[in-house]
């Protein structure tokens, strides 16, 4: 259940970023990176300030962990498939799209960042490497960037840590199945030390299929189902968020499911309402995008826990 298209396939390997020139690992600060990439970005608009709403309104502790959920955007597609219509050629030029998304990153100063559609994982590995972080890949079997002219490789899904508060345990990646038969999605677990108190969690990270209709809604949810047994057969008791692009709002089955599992009780970060662990609904939108078949907006990723343990 691979890539719907007729084109051929062209198999590249992850060399886009080789010009990239960063200081050994611990040379550079994070602010010392940061100022690096407003240098490299200096000729357009400055990044765009965002307000989050934390669940907590008390000042987080030592013990809070800060996780950052985002789909970058694979670049083959965004700059030869997805159709962005109104988006300026130049914010899609990798040489400077690879500062934005590392300025993003950076700024929100995560703990653990899980992230889809990488398909330049050795540019985030060596940037990230150099302020601290370690990270693990997992590609899809069959990814549609392959079939793009001039791609960089696969696209799939990666989770990076600050080994400064962290210690890998171990890694477990799966491609999900639908009735018994593979897809071209994958998830990927890490099973984290807290280095503070050896307190251990479970971090997972998936990409469910897209597009819209009653048939690959189904298809989602099959996903889910099996991405929660995957879950339950590796976390033990341990702690657990889950978080990704599920493609799918919460009006969709796969979102119930999720929500569904007594053994495995999750509750969605963003629909609890700050301060009062009380149950609301999800965000408008959590991505926006204009394509020339038009404007899209709606709310497919999410950062699910097991509400229990936090």
């Amino acid at each position: 259940m691979g890539s719907f298209t007729s084109a051929p396939k062209i198999a590249n390997e992850d060399r886009a970023d080789c010009d990239l020139e960063l200081e050994p690992q611990h040379d550079v600060t994070r602010e010392e990176l940061l100022a690096r990439c407003r240098r490299e970005l200096q000729t357009l608009p400055p990044q765009l300030k965002r307000n989050f709403t934390g669940r907590y309104q008390e000042q987080p502790g030592p013990e809070t962990v800060r996780v950052l959920q985002w789909n970058l955007l694979s670049q083959a597609l965004a700059e030869q498939a997805d159709g962005f219509a109104c988006c300026p050629e130049a914010a899609l030029d990798w040489s400077k799209r690879r500062w934005r998304i590392l300025e993003e990153i950076l700024s929100y100063q995560p703990d653990l960042v899980c992230l889809q559609e990488v398909d330049h994982y050795k540019f985030l590995s060596a940037s990230l490497g150099s302020v601290g972080f370690d990270g693990t890949f997992f590609p899809k079997p069959d990814s549609p960037c392959c079939y793009v002219r001039g791609n960089n490789g696969p696209d799939g899904c990666a989770i990076f840590y600050d080994r400064s508060k962290f210690e890998l345990v171990r890694c477990e990646k799966r491609v999900l199945e639908v009735f018994t038969c593979q897809s071209n999605q994958v998830t990927l677990m890490c099973v984290f030390r807290r280095k503070m108190d050896d307190a251990e969690l479970c971090l997972v990270t998936t990409h469910l299929k897209a597009r819209q209709g009653g048939l690959l809604s189904s298809l989602r949810n099959e996903q889910g189902k099996d991405l929660l047994d995957f879950v339950r057969n590796n976390r033990g008791q341990r702690p657990t968020i889950i978080a990704g692009d599920f493609n799918a709002e919460p009006s969709e089955p796969v979102y119930r499911t999720l929500l569904a599992q007594r053994d495995l009780p999750l509750e969605s970060s963003y629909a609890v309402k700050p301060g009062s662990g009380v149950r609301e609904q999800e965000p408008p939108y959590t991505t926006w995008k204009i394509r020339r078949e038009g404007e899209v907006c709606h709310t497919i990723d999410y950062i699910f826990y097991t509400k229990n343990d936090f």
